[in-house]
């Protein structure tokens, strides 16, 4: 048994956990969030608690049941205050803007790089380079994030790039020219 699939998770008022048909679905003030979950982890929901256990003690359910306490309890997170990835643009003439539902970059590159926004997020850009993402559902805002990142990472020699708020990169030394004598 897992460590974690033994501990509860529990449901904060405002916040409505179902258990049916094989999914769990999870409401709060956020949104709605499903997930599918295998027959072979039960789950089930008891005075304000989320409770989860396996029924088999195979290595692979044993993983299974502390990996969907996790997601349950992201979930619940997620509709209650969500998720947000920060990111940076650094470059000189590099710029990001909204058209309606979609996020375009200029970045260096001969052409303008556009994303589509999925339902559920939100974003945000501010002094045309901040990239704010915001989300009930964590996979979809990391996910959506790091694809806008990999338009343009941050090269390690001169520090141009979009590259997560905070993120440190190791920068690098340029050639050094050696005069001969």
């Amino acid at each position: 048994m897992s460590r974690m699939g033994k501990i509860p998770v529990t449901v904060p008022a405002g916040v409505t956990v179902t258990v049916a048909d094989g999914k769990v679905n999870v409401k709060g003030q956020k949104g709605t969030l499903t997930m599918p979950y295998r027959k072979d982890i039960t789950i089930k929901v008891e005075n304000g608690k989320v409770i989860f256990s396996a029924d088999s003690n195979s290595k692979f359910i044993k993983a299974l049941h502390g990996t969907y306490r996790a997601l349950v309890n992201s979930m619940i997170k997620g509709v209650t205050t969500g998720f947000e990835k920060n990111l940076e643009i650094n470059g000189v003439g590099y710029r990001a803007r909204l058209e309606g539902k979609k996020l375009v970059l200029q970045v260096g590159k001969s052409h303008e790089i556009d994303y589509d926004i999925p339902d559920g997020l939100k974003v945000e850009v501010e002094k045309n380079v901040n990239i704010k993402v915001t989300g009930a559902d964590k996979h979809l805002v990391g996910q959506w994030a790091a694809a806008v990142r990999a338009a343009y990472p941050p090269e390690p020699y001169q520090g141009k790039g979009i590259r997560y708020k905070g993120e440190h990169v190791r920068r690098k030394a340029g050639k050094k020219v050696v005069g001969t004598a």
